[in-house]
């Protein structure tokens, strides 16, 4: 288990097409300060059906995509 994935179950559960989540916000789902590691992390949410689309360093926000499986087509 990576040290987000609940934020990674936190976009999967509430099932929305996209999010735009500021930093805070997702610290408060982490319980942790949003960090570099995070470009790295990346990459699982989509193992829970979801990409990053955009991080806004000036806004301080992540954009998160629902993606569609090929298999659901």
């Amino acid at each position: 288990m990576s040290k987000y994935e609940p934020l990674w179950i936190y976009l999967k559960e509430n099932n929305r097409q996209n999010y735009k989540l500021s930093f805070m916000e997702i610290e408060n789902i982490l319980g942790f300060s949003l960090d570099h590691s995070f470009l790295t992390y990346k990459k699982e949410c989509l193992d829970f059906g979801y990409e990053v689309g955009k991080i806004s360093m000036k806004e301080k926000t992540v954009i998160f995509n629902r993606v569609s499986s090929l298999s659901n087509l």
